[in-house]
């Protein structure tokens, strides 16, 4: 009973832990940002510069902590590994439920969104499997023998790294995110016909003789003149729908809302995405000028949507001498929309049909031929490279696999 136990919880810690570890190392600015929401929610402002670096070993530790657990690698290090992160995450995730500093943790990046309660009740039965395995880790037997082992535990752990830098480097493999390829703005921000709606309960407040009670919509004193009205407060009881995009919204200098006009701009509209000009990649922006010239020959919409304020955006505008207009829009919005800085966004009367990182801005040839054909030659080719990955992935589990036996072949042999 003790070894099917074993198993289950082994087998148990490796996949979440790989899962969460992957979902999150695909996207590494996506965790870098959300430990800038938890240093900010506890005044750790001065932490702000290593988001990105602890981004990437947390994905990365729980990416190796999970293959080393499934593989039966180095059990001693992946145990208590996957023991003192559930040990410190835990009660973590318990004073976040009941304080609510950050709406949510963020533990399976944006591919789950778990509330922290959600997220605390989640990691109980880890916390559990990870002390059994403590208590009976000697019972694991390795695969490999403790020679080849390092090997194995070395060779992971650069497999670990690679969904981050690839992440890093290019925009993330597979988008969780609600601005992902295909998606309608328009529709994503609309709310369907009948579609359950929040639902609240009023409670108002009236005073008499200095004596304040509690009354609902059906029982208040509304005939008695005695009481006097103090207050109300709406308490929600039942969450109605909620549209996957809300906080979309394009404004000029002057305030007035363009994204309607852009959403429903008939043929292309190309957005240039910067969250914040300052932390820009400054040599993408000669690139895209040309591309802004290219794409007014074309007819084809063009504009860098920013949170940066309006004096920041003059100052960039001089010592770069860009000449394509600035809108300005919410910055967390924006980090959602594209994970780089600039990020590059085509739609057609609101669909997205292309995105692109700063290093893979296409050339101006890219809007002279059939555009839609190419942005669906470039999707296919993203989900041939996720195929390739998960193939190469396959292979080494494979090899992982029929290691030992091959090993204890050489080994009887010499």
């Amino acid at each position: 009973m003790i070894r099917f136990f074993t198993w289950i919880s082994r087998y148990f810690l490796a996949f979440t832990f790989i899962f969460s570890g992957f979902v999150k190392g695909v996207d590494p600015l996506g965790s870098a940002y959300k430990f800038g929401d938890y240093f900010m929610a506890f005044g750790l402002n001065f932490l702000e510069p290593f988001t990105l670096p602890l981004s990437f070993i947390l994905c990365a530790a729980e990416l190796l902590i999970g293959l080393l657990l499934f593989f039966k690698v180095k059990n001693t290090l992946a145990i208590w590994g996957a023991f003192l992160f559930m040990a410190v995450f835990t009660p973590l995730t318990l004073v976040l439920a009941i304080y609510n500093p950050v709406s949510d943790c963020g533990c399976f990046g944006d591919a789950i969104i778990l509330t922290n309660w959600e997220t605390f009740f989640k990691n109980l039965p880890l916390l559990v499997a990870s002390i059994f395995l403590l208590k009976y880790r000697k019972r694991i037997n390795p695969v490999f023998p403790q020679v080849y082992s390092y090997i194995f535990a070395l060779a992971l752990l650069i497999v670990s790294f690679i969904p981050s830098i690839h992440g890093y480097l290019n925009l993330p493999l597979i988008d969780f995110r609600p601005y992902s390829i295909g998606t309608n703005i328009r529709e994503a921000m609309s709310f369907p016909e009948g579609a359950p709606v929040d639902e609240y309960n009023t409670i108002l407040y009236y005073e008499k003789d200095g004596i304040v009670k509690e009354f609902t919509q059906d029982n208040f004193p509304w005939q008695d003149t005695t009481w006097k009205f103090v207050d109300s407060q709406s308490i929600l009881v039942k969450k109605g729908y909620t549209p996957p995009i809300t906080d979309f919204t394009l404004t000029n200098f002057d305030g007035w809302n363009l994204t309607d006009s852009i959403l429903n701009r008939n043929g292309y509209y190309i957005l240039v995405v910067s969250h914040r000009l300052d932390k820009a990649d400054k040599e993408s922006f000669a690139k895209l000028n040309e591309l802004y010239f290219k794409a007014k020959e074309q007819g084809i919409g063009f504009a860098c949507v920013t949170a940066s304020p309006p004096d920041q955006i003059d100052d960039f505008v001089s010592r770069t001498g860009v000449a394509f207009p600035f809108l300005l829009a919410d910055e967390i919005m924006l980090k959602t929309v594209v994970r780089s800085n600039p990020g590059v966004i085509l739609l057609n009367k609101g669909t997205i049909i292309s995105k692109w990182h700063y290093r893979k801005i296409p050339e101006s040839k890219y809007f002279e031929g059939d555009i839609l054909s190419e942005s669906i030659s470039a999707q296919q080719s993203n989900i041939t490279r996720l195929w390739i990955y998960i193939l190469a992935f396959a292979i080494l589990l494979g090899k992982v696999l029929v290691a030992p036996f091959t090993i204890a072949k050489i080994d009887k042999e010499l």
